[in-house]
């Protein structure tokens, strides 16, 4: 049977801080139940996990510093722009480092491990509400050869990241060999759509998800490409 599901913004969300108790808030404005994913902008994230540091935006030297520091490595680099690998082993824009949506003078940076924020979260939500559900943690990022933004997911609990669909059979009844679908990254894009970039909306609620997909998972175990499978770095 085919999956409908249903995207829900949760709106009415006070302004995160270092230390505000997200699964508490979450609980306390969504009407939630068994099997929802919930999906959590990686700003909040960062901000109740106190994420933030001190940046003048005019100082072009510290912005380069700081997102070397948050690199393993850089890739590439173009005008005010790099392209890293973090230490979670993410390869995006500038360490994920970001000045929109906080504070002017200081940046987010990354959780310092965002599979452990989304378990964080959903065990806080079992305790608060009393209800199992998978949590993803989404970012906004480039996608090479393609022009556009898309939310992705960089940490999971509670919910699949990537399906292995290998073994199974196409509508022609053909072996699917290589087919693993990241669903975790197609959430995490399909509840951007109903919060938007500027609208304030960090949280979403997405209902309806195949039961088959509630179950551990890991970003950087099931997602991130191993360096030595990349074909391009």
């Amino acid at each position: 049977m085919p999956v409908t599901i249903a995207l829900i913004p949760v709106t009415g969300m006070p302004e995160i801080s270092p230390g505000s108790d997200l699964a508490g808030l979450i609980a306390e404005h969504a009407d939630l139940v068994d099997g929802d994913v919930i999906v959590v902008t990686q700003k909040v994230v960062s901000k109740a996990e106190g994420r933030l540091v001190p940046l003048d935006p005019t100082d072009a030297l510290a912005r380069d510093a700081l997102i070397e520091k948050e690199s393993v490595r850089i890739l590439r680099r173009r005008g005010d722009l790099m392209m890293t690998e973090t230490t979670h082993g993410f390869v995006c824009a500038n360490a994920g480092v970001d000045l929109s949506n906080v504070e002017y003078g200081r940046a987010a940076l990354l959780p310092v491990d965002a599979d452990r924020s989304a378990r964080r979260i959903r065990d806080g939500l079992k305790g608060r509400a009393g209800v199992s559900v998978g949590v993803i943690v989404s970012d906004t990022f480039g996608r090479t050869w393609r022009r556009g933004l898309t939310d992705v997911a960089i940490g999971t609990a509670g919910v699949a990241a990537v399906v292995d669909l290998r073994g199974t059979t196409d509508a022609l009844g053909r072996e699917l060999a290589v087919t693993e679908v990241c669903v975790a990254d197609e959430l995490a894009g399909a509840a951007e759509l109903v919060m938007g970039k500027s609208s304030g909306i960090p949280v979403a609620v997405i209902r309806g998800v195949d039961p088959a997909w509630l179950r551990e998972s890991s970003v950087r175990e099931e997602i991130v490409r191993p360096y030595q499978e990349d074909l391009f770095r």
